[in-house]
C-alpha cells in the first residue's frame, strides 16, 4: 500500500465518521478527538511497516496505539475504507482479521480466532457490516456484506450477507429484510450457551494470568 493510499483512506475513515456519527461536528474535531479514527489512522501506519517486514516498529505503533486508546488492532489485519470504530473501547482485531469497506464496530467488539493454530485464523468481514457492543466473533469465516451482528452475540460460524445474527452462540434472525421463525427442533439449548459463555470467560481468565505470568 502506497502513502497515497494512506491517506486517501484516512480521507475516507474521516469523511465516514462526519456522515454517520451524528455528534460529529466538524473534521478537525473528528481529528482531534475521535479515538477510533486515532486507532484507525495508526493501524494504517503500522500495517505499511509489517507489509514490509518491519514487524517488530508495526508492533511498537500498534502498542503505542492501544496505549492511548484502549483499541487493539494487530498490525497484520487488514481494514478497508470508511472504518467507523465507535467509542471503541476494548475492540479488540486479530492478525489475521479482514474488514470490508465502510464497516460499523461497536466498543467491547472482538474479531478474534478460537485457538492457537496458524495461518487464517480470524474473522472477514464484507462490506457494511455492524458489529453491535460486545459482540464476539471467533474463526476464521466470513461475515457477508450488509450483516448486522447483535450487541453480545458470539458468532462462531458464516453469517450470510444481508443477515442479523443474535445470541450466544449466534444464530440468524433475520435475512434480507425476512424476519425467521424458529422451529421446535432449532431453538437454541440454554444449558450449550451457558457452557460458550463460561469457556470465553475462563479464555479470557487464562489470557490474564499468562499477562501477570510474563510481567
Amino acid at each position: 500500500m502506497s502513502l497515497m493510499s494512506i491517506i486517501e483512506n484516512i480521507r475516507h475513515d474521516i469523511k465516514t465518521v462526519k456522515e454517520r456519527d451524528p455528534a460529529a461536528n466538524s473534521a478537525l474535531e473528528i481529528i482531534l478527538t475521535y479515538s477510533g479514527i486515532h486507532a484507525v489512522i495508526m493501524h494504517r501506519i503500522a500495517h505499511k511497516f509489517y507489509e514490509t517486514d518491519h514487524k517488530t516498529i508495526a508492533r511498537v505503533i500498534s502498542q503505542f496505539s492501544r496505549f492511548l486508546t484502549g483499541i487493539e488492532i494487530h498490525p497484520g489485519a487488514k481494514i478497508g475504507k470508511g472504518l467507523l470504530i465507535d467509542h471503541g473501547m476494548g475492540v479488540v482485531i486479530g492478525e489475521t482479521a479482514e474488514i470490508g469497506d465502510y464497516c460499523l464496530i461497536y466498543q467491547g467488539v472482538t474479531l478474534g480466532g478460537t485457538g492457537k493454530e496458524h495461518g487464517k485464523r480470524h474473522p472477514t468481514l464484507g462490506n457494511n457490516v455492524m458489529v453491535g457492543s460486545g459482540a464476539k466473533i471467533l474463526g476464521p469465516f466470513k461475515v457477508g456484506d450488509n450483516a448486522k451482528i447483535a450487541a453480545n452475540a458470539v458468532v462462531l460460524e458464516e453469517v450470510p450477507p444481508d443477515s442479523t445474527a443474535v445470541g450466544v452462540p449466534a444464530r440468524i434472525v433475520r435475512k434480507s429484510g425476512q424476519k425467521l421463525d424458529l422451529d421446535q427442533i432449532h431453538i437454541p439449548d440454554p444449558v450449550a450457551q451457558e457452557l460458550c459463555k463460561l469457556k470465553l470467560e475462563l479464555e479470557q481468565v487464562n489470557k490474564r494470568v499468562e499477562r501477570l505470568e510474563k510481567q
